[in-house]
């Protein structure tokens, strides 16, 4: 039987790599970026619609979620669209730090709610969220953004209690690093006085990008077997580098992880 996947945030990266591979596989795919008239190469795909959604825009979610359930029942919805807010705090405007929020929690958990009417209908669904080892592994400049995944982390552990009883599972995919443009996109934001250090660590983690992040194709491949392996299992960590953060942290603990990520960065 023909199975839809609607995912967010497909435009490049991650979000680009599962809409592909789940092509491949046979599904149906909904893929929703903010400018699809843009996208050309997802455009050639037989089995692949193409539809305009900012997860930040409340009437749109509502439109877009119908336009879906017209187009195909969607059998898993995949939440990975993101956004990415580095710098210091202070120099972090207020209008930032809303959309570091809006994007990666609030609009995650309104696209949900908008397909639950249709998977309890069903009784049946998939739900899917693309989190970060930041939600565990705290990194300086990153606060909101490691915030927001650790949000998303609790959500949704928290909401596999009342899904469970209505047929529905949800899962995060947790990744560390990847060969992507996310953090060259990111807004960036940093008082004087953290410049130095600031620069540093950017410095440090593009040095890093090429020896240690993960293809987004390898991630999609995780997010693949999130969906088709049937296990009640709430969290995948999802490539080398984030199993291997992931495993140290477990072994040494909180504070020794964060002590050796001091002296990396700032002495």
């Amino acid at each position: 039987m023909n199975k839809t996947i609607f995912i967010t945030g497909a435009s490049s990266g991650l979000g680009k790599a599962t809409a592909k591979l789940f092509a491949a596989k046979g599904w149906t795919v909904i893929a929703t970026l903010r400018n699809p008239e843009k996208e050309t190469e997802l455009s050639q795909l037989p089995n692949v619609h193409l539809l305009q959604l900012d997860i930040c825009n409340t009437n749109q979610i509502k439109d877009v979620t119908t336009k879906a359930e017209q187009i195909s029942s969607v059998d898993v919805l995949y939440n990975n669209a993101g956004y990415a807010l580095g710098g210091d705090l202070e120099a972090t405007s207020a209008e930032q730090i809303e959309r570091q929020i809006n994007t990666n929690f609030l609009g995650t958990i309104l696209v949900t709610k908008a397909f639950l009417p249709y998977f309890k209908k069903r009784k049946n669904g998939i739900i899917i969220s693309t989190s970060s080892i930041a939600a565990y592994i705290p990194e300086p400049f990153i606060a909101v953004y490691g915030a927001t995944k650790a949000a998303l982390e609790m959500w949704t552990a928290s909401m596999s209690f009342e899904l469970e009883k209505v047929g529905i599972s949800i899962k995060t995919i947790v990744p560390s690093s990847m060969q992507t443009s996310f953090l060259g996109n990111a807004d960036m934001a940093f008082e004087p006085d953290y410049q130095a250090d600031f620069n540093n660590y950017i410095g440090k983690l593009m040095s890093d990008a090429d020896s240690v992040a993960d293809k987004p194709e390898d991630i999609a491949n995780v997010v693949y077997d999130a969906v088709t392996d049937d296990k009640k299992q709430l969290c995948y960590f999802a490539g080398n580098d984030a199993i291997q953060k992931y495993e140290r942290l477990k072994k040494e603990g909180l504070e020794s992880v964060m002590g050796d990520t001091k002296k990396l960065f700032f002495e």
